[in-house]
C-alpha cells in the first residue's frame, strides 16, 4: 500500500491528474468506501438493512472522486456539474438519520482522494470509523428509560383521562399526548402518546391494563428508534 500511495503521490505535482493516477484514485476511493460499506453493515441496528443501499454508499464515494478530479482548478466544468446535479432528485426515505452520516462519510472519503490527499484519506478514514464503532459498540448516549410511542382508539363516549391516569401513575414517569383525533367518521377517538417507562414494569402487563381501559381497541406500542410504522 506505502508503493501505491508513493507511485500517486509522484503525479501530484502535475496540474492535470495523469490518467494512471485518475485510475490509482478510484482504486483508493473504491477500497476506503468498501470499508465504510463494511462498517455500515457491521454496526447498523434496525430492520430496514438493504443491498441496495450499501452498493449506493460505495458508488457515491468512488463517483465523487472522478468528480472532484475532474473539476479541480476548472471553474467552468463546476459549475456545469452543479447545474446538472441540482437537478437531481433522489426518490428514495432513508430509514435511519445514522444512513445520511453514512452518506456524507463516503462523498467526504471520496473528495479527500479527489482532492489527490491520498495520505490524508488513508489516515482520516480509518479515524473517523473507529470512532464510529467505538460508538455503535458502547451503546453511546442510549436513553436511560424505555421510551415509547403509544398508538391507541377508544369510543368517543369514553373519558380517556379518567381511564388512562390511574395507568400511567403505576407504570410510567412520563406520558406526552402528542395527537388526538377521531376515527371512524368520529365514533372512535385517536389517541398518541410519548412514554417512558418506570424500572421494571413490563411491556405485557402495560398492554394489558391499557387493553382493559381502551375495552380492547386498537393498540400499538412502538420502542422509540424503532423502524416499524405505528
Amino acid at each position: 500500500m506505502n508503493e501505491f500511495i508513493t507511485s500517486l503521490k509522484d503525479y501530484t505535482s502535475l496540474d492535470t491528474p495523469h490518467p494512471l493516477e485518475v485510475v490509482g484514485a478510484m482504486f483508493l476511493s473504491f477500497v476506503l468506501n468498501l470499508f465504510i460499506a463494511t462498517l455500515y453493515r457491521n454496526t447498523y441496528k434496525g430492520t430496514r438493512y438493504t443491498q441496495d443501499f450499501v452498493h449506493t454508499l460505495i458508488i457515491i464515494g468512488t463517483i465523487t472522486t472522478i468528480l472532484i478530479m475532474v473539476v479541480r482548478g476548472n471553474a467552468g466544468v463546476a459549475f456545469g456539474m452543479f447545474a446538472a446535479f441540482s437537478m437531481i432528485r433522489f426518490r428514495r426515505n432513508l430509514g435511519q438519520a445514522r444512513d445520511l452520516g453514512f452518506v456524507f462519510f463516503a462523498m467526504a472519503a471520496g473528495m479527500v482522494v479527489g482532492a489527490r490527499l491520498y495520505t490524508e484519506s488513508l489516515i482520516c478514514v480509518p479515524l473517523v470509523a473507529g470512532l464510529i464503532y467505538v460508538l455503535s459498540r458502547t451503546d453511546a448516549f442510549a436513553p436511560r428509560r424505555a421510551t415509547h410511542l403509544l398508538t391507541m382508539r377508544m369510543t368517543s363516549d369514553m373519558d380517556f383521562e379518567d381511564r388512562l391516569n390511574p395507568i400511567w401513575a403505576d407504570c410510567v414517569d412520563r406520558a406526552d399526548l402528542t395527537s388526538v383525533r377521531s376515527a371512524q367518521a368520529g365514533m372512535m377517538t385517536e389517541l398518541r402518546y410519548g412514554l417512558q417507562l418506570k424500572d421494571g414494569v413490563k411491556v405485557s402487563d402495560l398492554i394489558e391494563r391499557l387493553q382493559l381501559a381502551c375495552g380492547n381497541n386498537r393498540i400499538v406500542l412502538t420502542p422509540t428508534g424503532s423502524e416499524l410504522d405505528v
